[in-house]
């Protein structure tokens, strides 16, 4: 091997070593910039793949178990930043409060932050008040109707686009919307069938429709320009829907029955 031949392959070794070290840190600067993973979750009494719930000793759901994986393979520790619905941790995208995030994409979203693989796919309906009249959703979609949604979500945007007729108010939390409803103040609620179900069973009277508005997905979430961090989670994601991890933080969170529906 000629003199010039080795002292190129040399300068090729030398530079992946120097290169590798410092992919590593750009990693690290992008997706724990704090050396702990922050990670943002939004509070809701009815748990299910999206929503986590507090809990005396802390935080529960699936987001959180999936951070708390996440943070044991990156090697730092966890935070949870808590927000009270998804439209406050898509605000938040841009301040640098989170690092990574678990939560319903569309394409508005698309523009506020970068998204990895789906990993729910979830039906929007609504419930209606105890003793209401609503059957179906050419009967709720009525002038004088009152709709609520949790303020600026997807299912708040898929609910305005739906319904021609009926008033679509956003609200902050899930809690406030609950004791409307058991109140009769508002008509109906729109969300997640499998968590309006949970809700059916706390408030006697109510019915939840039986027809589908919206398809929501979920997936794994970085804040824009975090390139190094997608592929991260990206690669997190499709081996913890492989190896069992996706699978035990439902099964640990109340969610047994459910099915993981990926896209």
């Amino acid at each position: 091997m000629s003199t010039s031949l080795r002292s190129g392959l040399a300068g090729l070794v030398l530079a992946a070593m120097v290169a590798m070290p410092a992919l590593a840190d750009g990693l690290k600067d992008e997706i724990t910039p704090t050396g702990k993973l922050r990670v943002a979750i939004a509070i809701s009494p009815a748990g299910g793949a999206f929503w986590s719930t507090k809990t005396e000793g802390g935080y529960a759901g699936v987001p959180v178990d999936l951070g708390k994986a996440m943070a044991a393979q990156l090697g730092v520790p966890v935070e949870y930043v808590v927000h009270q619905n998804s439209g406050q941790i898509t605000d938040a995208a841009s301040k640098g409060t989170w690092d990574v995030t678990w939560l319903p994409r569309d394409p508005e979203r698309e523009t506020k932050m970068l998204f990895g693989p789906i990993y729910e796919v979830a039906d929007a309906t609504y419930i209606v008040k105890p003793g209401s009249a609503v059957t179906n959703f050419a009967t709720l979609d009525q002038p004088g109707i009152k709709v609520a949604a949790v303020n600026a979500t997807t299912t708040m945007r898929g609910a305005i686009a739906h319904l021609k007729h009926a008033k679509v108010t956003g609200y902050q939390t899930y809690d406030e919307i609950f004791g409307l409803l058991r109140s009769g103040e508002i008509d109906a609620f729109a969300l997640s069938r499998d968590q309006l179900n949970k809700m059916a069973q706390k408030i006697s009277g109510t019915k939840v429709l039986d027809e589908t508005f919206k398809k929501t997905v979920t997936a794994v979430a970085v804040p824009l320009g975090h390139q190094q961090a997608l592929a991260f989670v990206t690669k997190f994601m499709t081996e913890a829907t492989t190896n069992g991890t996706l699978r035990k933080a439902y099964d640990d969170n109340g969610l047994k029955d459910s099915q993981i529906r990926t896209e």
